[in-house]
């Protein structure tokens, strides 16, 4: 899975490029305008070739380097999901923080879902979040379990006073070379990180959701143009936005809303944890046209998007960041 996220300053580690972002979203908007989520200083990001370097999984996000950016500095808010109760999976570290930072500097309150490998990151999350004036959540468990994602459902619904938004964004990648190395484990295990908790986690949100409320889930550009060592990961990203937007036929007629966000190589513990080899890693995000990995803070406005009640008429729809690349339609 994938998870982490929270307060004035992270700690004393942000990475050099959020400092910059910091000084430069200053500069660009006097007394520090709090009306966008910009990320100016995106040329300063790092580039190829990156560290080689690995942890066990799931990863954290605090133990990278360089350092992911998600946002911690830089992400501004304007009010965009006021009031809103939302819960993230994988809202630790990755994507899923970043997503989280935004959301509570939109106003809304948020519960995270991550493993209890990962409670560093997800502390960091819940200061940031606490830190905006909003609620925070924080439940750890195994997505794998159909009874705990239930669980997981009910007590962000009762602990926030409500579901307004759920995104399943948490997910399992592990590179293999080929089809033979995939053990019957390995693709259980990833199917349902990635399917079947989306599944069960939907089913059990749409019981408690009402008109105006969204379900975004992440997909990947893997769903699209799939790398030959991430077969049983790539299949599942296509699932996802097969998924997405049945469901969004499916409860048009109630008032929700569903859509999905296609990433492309963003530098998360996704990849350090197993879902990249050191070759891999090295060079990772330098063939897309930006010529490197894409941070987090770079995708959290797409989740923003995905949810805002303005965009109203958008269900089935999917959000892409791919540096360039293609994403899957």
């Amino acid at each position: 899975m994938t998870d982490t996220t929270r307060r004035t300053f992270v700690t004393g580690a942000a990475i050099a490029a959020g400092a910059i972002t910091a000084t430069a979203s200053s500069a660009a908007k006097p007394n520090g305008g709090s009306n966008a989520a910009t990320t100016p200083a995106a040329a300063a990001y790092p580039k190829p070739p990156y560290p080689v370097q690995r942890q066990p999984w799931p990863g954290l996000a605090s133990k990278m380097t360089p350092r992911p950016d998600h946002g911690e500095t830089s992400y501004k808010g304007s009010g965009k999901l006021l009031g809103k109760k939302a819960l993230i999976t994988g809202g630790d570290s990755g994507i899923g923080r970043a997503a989280a930072i935004a959301y509570a500097r939109e106003g809304a309150d948020v519960a995270i879902n991550y493993l209890p490998a990962e409670e560093p990151d997800a502390r960091e999350v819940v200061a940031l979040i606490r830190a905006e004036g909003r609620k925070a959540v924080a439940i750890p468990g195994d997505l794998r379990d159909e009874r705990f994602c239930r669980r997981l459902v009910q007590q962000a619904s009762e602990q926030l006073g409500g579901l307004d938004i759920l995104i399943n964004n948490a997910a399992r990648q592990q590179t293999r070379p080929g089809i033979a190395d995939i053990s019957s484990q390995d693709f259980d295990d990833t199917m349902k990180t990635n399917v079947y908790a989306p599944f069960w986690l939907t089913k059990a949100a749409l019981e408690r959701m009402s008109a105006g409320a969204v379900i975004v889930n992440t997909s990947s550009e893997q769903a699209g143009n799939p790398s030959p060592d991430i077969v049983d990961y790539a299949l599942t990203r296509a699932a996802v936005l097969n998924f997405t937007k049945s469901m969004a036929k499916q409860v048009a007629s109630r008032g929700i809303r569903v859509n999905a966000v296609a990433p492309g190589p963003f530098w998360t513990p996704l990849q350090v944890s197993g879902g990249a080899t050191p070759e891999k890693l090295r060079s990772f995000g330098g063939d897309s046209p930006m010529a490197r990995a894409g941070q987090p803070a770079e995708i959290a406005a797409l989740y923003v998007a995905a949810a805002d009640p303005s965009l109203s008429y958008s269900t089935g729809q999917i959000f892409g960041s791919t540096g360039g690349n293609g994403q899957p339609a």
